[in-house]
């Protein structure tokens, strides 16, 4: 292994993987906002730099809330909001069947369509910001790794009657024209997705709420909140901000701040690599820009990138890996689906953590007066976070009561460490179904 200063590189089988992810090699801008070093008085204090805390500061921005500051522990975006595969489509972790089964078909209907019409308002931000950010709006294949067309039609019926939302089905001989693999049997095409680099997304946002007022600072940690008479006081290292309303956006890293928040959410991994270049190899393996994910729990995530790369995501685990590790992981499942992948080098791998809650829905919510947090988004966050932003932007602003929609999934304990244990058996138990279902078709 070789380490060298802070650009750490491992070397694996002849192939060097940094550290640095790609997302933030090819970052726009490498601008560095500034800390916080004195007192400061606002009308709305947020915590956390990623997807769910932007877009609260934009949301509000755009409504005519003025005196927003943001803090944010290292850089923006620095968790998984500028890590992830960047797709961008409607729905959340916990699927459209459970949502039914939860609330009934039109508090379901309701909440789904708050992530169609989230995955819309990312489309009129990219034009509207003029973010530079590889927007891709070629869709998602939802490729079948199994034999049992049912679970695409049944899903297919599902999303139309109760969602009026219509994947098309792309028989095995379609799809094989496009996806160049023997692996999969049959696909839903969704239209309205899209897929994009999601650091630079997280950095237009920023700009833009910025140009509306916002003050964002980096290298920010807050790391006290307490009540402090109609308001609250949120302590940094070196200040500290009074603020009339807090907003807690955390993710997956912690800031323990408030036990009760913290309690609720498990942080998970999940990883990431991106291929050297393929050039004109990518025609051996894909001819779409449509980013493709497939029906397995533990499923496969991938997507073409601009610069002929293939971003390949997948696994979850309750381990933050090296990026060594992630790699020989991630490679080994690439080849099961493109075998002429072989000897292909992987330039970037990473790993990041996401927040998972019991319920596996997002948590949206005042946890006291003037105190908010938007958390909890699952490995399917682009869109909901975007849709928690304008939830609690609404609320702040406009004393919108939208967001007790979200009520029924509120802060469950997570029963850590206990939770830990839980989450990774139930994910190889799942797994293992999954390999215990293909292993019987395949007889």
């Amino acid at each position: 292994m070789i380490v060298s200063g802070l650009d750490r590189t491992y070397t694996l089988n002849m192939t060097t993987i940094a550290t640095q992810n790609y997302y933030s090699a090819t970052a726009n801008s490498s601008y560095a906002r500034p800390s916080l070093l004195e007192k400061k008085s606002a009308k709305i204090c947020i915590v956390g730099g990623g997807f769910a805390g932007i877009n609260t500061a934009l949301g509000l921005a755009e409504r005519g809330v003025n005196d927003v500051v943001l803090c944010e522990a290292k850089k923006l975006a620095f968790g998984a909001s500028g890590r992830n595969g960047g797709f961008v489509f409607a729905g959340f972790s916990r699927g459209p069947e459970s949502l039914l089964k939860d609330l009934g078909p039109q508090a379901a209907k309701q909440l789904y369509q708050g992530t169609v019409d989230a995955v819309n308002l990312i489309r009129t931000r990219i034009q509207q910001y003029k973010i530079d950010c590889q927007h891709t709006d070629a869709g998602v294949y939802w490729a079948n790794w199994f034999r049992d067309q049912s679970i695409l039609k049944d899903f297919q019926k599902l999303l139309s009657d109760n969602f009026d939302t219509h994947w098309d089905f792309v028989p095995q001989s379609e799809l094989r024209k496009i996806i160049h693999t023997e692996r999969y049997k049959d696909a839903l095409y969704e239209k309205n997705a899209l897929h994009f680099h999601p650091l630079n997304y997280a950095l237009g946002i920023a700009k833009a709420a910025e140009s509306l007022g916002v003050k964002i600072y980096e290298n920010t940690p807050a790391i006290h909140l307490q009540k402090n008479g109609n308001g609250w006081l949120v302590k940094t290292p070196e200040a500290e901000i009074q603020a009339e309303q807090v907003v807690l956006a955390c993710g997956g890293y912690l800031a323990n701040l408030y036990p009760k928040i913290d309690a609720s959410v498990l942080p998970i991994a999940t990883y990431v690599m991106v291929t050297e270049a393929l050039n004109e190899n990518m025609h051996n393996v894909l001819k779409t820009k449509s980013a493709i994910y497939d029906t397995r729990f533990a499923f496969d995530y991938y997507r073409p990138l601009p610069d002929s790369r293939l971003l390949w995501g997948g696994r979850i685990s309750v381990l933050d890996r090296s990026p060594e590790t992630v790699k020989k992981l991630l490679h080994r499942d690439l080849v099961k689906v493109f075998p002429q992948l072989k000897t292909i080098k992987v330039d970037y791998a990473w790993s990041g953590l996401m927040s998972y809650a019991r319920h596996e829905m997002p948590q949206i919510t005042q946890i006291e007066k003037g105190l908010w947090c938007g958390q909890a988004f699952g490995g399917h966050g682009v869109a909901p976070t975007t849709f928690a932003g304008e939830l609690i932007a609404a609320a702040i602003a406009e004393d919108d009561t939208r967001w007790r929609s979200m009520a029924t999934y509120g802060l469950v304990s997570a029963m850590k460490p206990a939770g830990f244990i839980g989450a990774q058996l139930t994910y190889w138990w799942l797994q293992a179904k999954d390999s215990w279902k293909d292993r019987m078709e395949a007889m």
